[in-house]
Parts: C-alpha cells; structure tokens; sequence
C-alpha cells in the first residue's frame, strides 16, 4: 500500500446507510465496528478500501461499509480478491469469510491465497458452525458436537485456522476474541501495515446456534487466567497478576508460575512473532491452555505480487520485441491477395 491520505476519518465515514441484519447479540457487530475505527488509523484512502466476500452471515459486511466491495460466491473470495489486488496494488483489499466458507467449500483457495503470500487481509469469523443455513456442523466444529446436521454428535475431527494456515505458509495469523475489541482494533492495524497475506482469526459466538462456543476462554471471568494474549519481543505471561508464564520442556510447551520451583521470569519464553520457523508458532497455535491469543506470526517475505512485477520485468528485459506489432512481423511473414 503506497496511497495514503492526510485527511482524518472517523469511524462513521465507513459506516454504510443499510441496515444492519445480524441476531442481537452477535459477535459480528463487534468485529464491524472494531474494523469502522481501525480504518481511520490507517492512513488508507477511502475510496482504495475494498472489502470481498463470499457466502454466510460474516460474508454481508460488505454492504454495511461505505466502502468499495463485492459479495461474491461461496468460497471463492480469495480468488476475486486476488485478481483486485493484482489488478490495482495500491488498493487496500480485505476478505470477510467464515470458517464454513474459507475452510469448506473455499478451502482451496484459502490454502492457496496464504501459499502465494498476496498482499491482502483475511478476517475469518470462526463460530464453529453454519450460521447463515442453521447451525450443520462445520470443519471448525468439535467432535461429539449435536447440530442439525449431527443430532448423534459430529464425528469430524475439526481444522484449527492457525494449524492449517501456518502448515499453508502463511506469513501472518492473528487469533483474538470477539468480545475484545480494543485488541482486534489494534491488530487489524497492524494487518493493514504487513506486506503479504494477513489472516486474523476471530472467536466469533453465534448467539442461536452455538451460544458459548469459546465462553471458557473468552469470558470476562475467566479469561485472564484461560486467555494468553502475546506481543513482539515480550515474555509470554498471563493469570490476573501475571504470574504464569510458558516455558519449553524438550518439545512441549508448558504452563510455569513465577516464584514457584525457582521459576524466574527470566525463565519465560519471550514471543518472537517474526521468526522464519514457524515451530513455535505451530505449537502456540495448537495450545490449549491457555489458548494463545495476539498476533502470533508476522514474517515479513517476498509477495506474490513482488513475484509478479519481478517476473514481468525480466521478460520485457531479455525479449527483442518492444511493441505488439514487432511480434506480429517477427520471423517469416506473408500478405494475402
């Protein structure tokens, strides 16, 4: 992104005049209007913001933002949003998708979208259900789980986003809590300034068909001490007086407390989101206590737009034709009478 802008926006110049269809209650409102102040704070253009999206209840954001934007078909937002972002490189594109669409019928595309490294941002509403066509199972669901589609109980073990985006080579994954959003606010910032695929995962409660689907780690009660939120370059404590921290056991993570078997705070690990090995990364994506919230991983690399530009460039430099009609009359000619 080069198009910046000095005007100020506030967060109601991206709210759009259409109403608003989401259940009371649910976590979507949350994430629209942490992303409505996010934007200001970004120095983009409003008219370079574009929003792609494809099929469920996160995939009607594009409409309740005064921005630029296409509700596209079901799994296949990242395609679209990859020929946009090709197509015009200064504009700020952004995904909405769910775990139904991205990592279903879209899973494809999602993989690939992270493997290419396009410089765009993905926010994934994960509910662990299909919300929009009422509550089947989908792949983030938990085994045992009963929906209308699995009133025995699903018997599909479940993807974790981070797992299957870092094992896809994604650059940058974000996890964070829909009842957070002074924290999403922050890290969609912070997604809008990496250059590459941004994915930022949303625990995201559906208030009818899955109520409580993250309440254990994300309920104001308990979420000190069940919730790690990680920053850059600083040690990875948590519990309400940060007294716990994670420490490495061979090739485990483990839950250590300062002051207890000389435990220091020397000895807890300190969060390198922008490490090239995605090991740690993989394994604080996997935990699950406490469940790692905060922008895990952010590797800077070469983009598949850079790829591109670099390619397009090396074959204008090494072909002797300069103009199409230079090919049209290369080699051996002939005129018709």
């Amino acid at each position: 992104m080069e198009t910046t802008t000095e005007e100020k926006y506030m967060f109601k110049d991206f709210v759009s005049d259409q109403e608003v269809r989401w259940c009371p209650g649910c976590d979507d409102y949350v994430i629209l209007r942490s992303l409505q102040k996010a934007l200001p704070e970004m120095g983009v253009r409003k008219e370079d913001v574009v929003f792609i999206s494809g099929i469920g209840c996160s995939s009607r954001f594009p409409y309740y933002m005064d921005a630029y934007g296409m509700h596209g078909i079901h799994g296949r937002a990242p395609a679209i949003a990859t020929g946009v972002k090709l197509a015009n490189p200064d504009l700020s594109v952004w995904v909405i998708t769910g775990d139904g669409d991205s990592m279903a019928i879209g899973g494809n595309h999602f993989i690939h979208v992270l493997r290419r490294n396009m410089d765009l941002n993905i926010i994934l509403f994960n509910n662990e259900i299909y919300g929009l066509t009422k509550g089947q199972f989908s792949p983030t669901s938990l085994v045992g789980q009963k929906t209308k589609s699995s009133p025995y109980g699903n018997t599909q073990p479940p993807f974790l986003p981070g797992e299957l985006a870092i094992g896809a080579q994604a650059r940058f994954f974000a996890r964070i809590g829909g009842n957070m959003p002074k924290e999403m606010t922050q890290i969609f910032i912070e997604a809008e300034k990496f250059k590459g695929t941004a994915l930022i995962e949303v625990l995201q409660n559906c208030v009818i068909f899955n109520n409580g689907c993250f309440s254990k780690y994300t309920d104001k009660t308990v979420r000190d001490d069940q919730q790690l939120f990680i920053e850059h370059g600083k040690p990875m404590l948590f519990g309400k007086d940060r007294e716990k921290g994670l420490v490495l056991n061979g090739l485990k993570l483990e839950v250590a407390t300062i002051g207890e078997n000389g435990v220091t705070q020397e000895d807890i690990l300190v969060h390198d989101a922008k490490e090239q090995d995605p090991t740690l990364h993989q394994m604080l994506v996997r935990l699950e206590y406490p469940l790692v919230t905060g922008i895990i991983r952010s590797f800077v690399d070469v983009t598949l737009g850079e790829r591109e530009d670099a390619l397009t460039a090396q074959v204008k430099a090494d072909s002797e034709f300069t103009k199409t009609d230079d090919l049209f009359f290369s080699g051996e000619t002939y005129v018709v009478k």
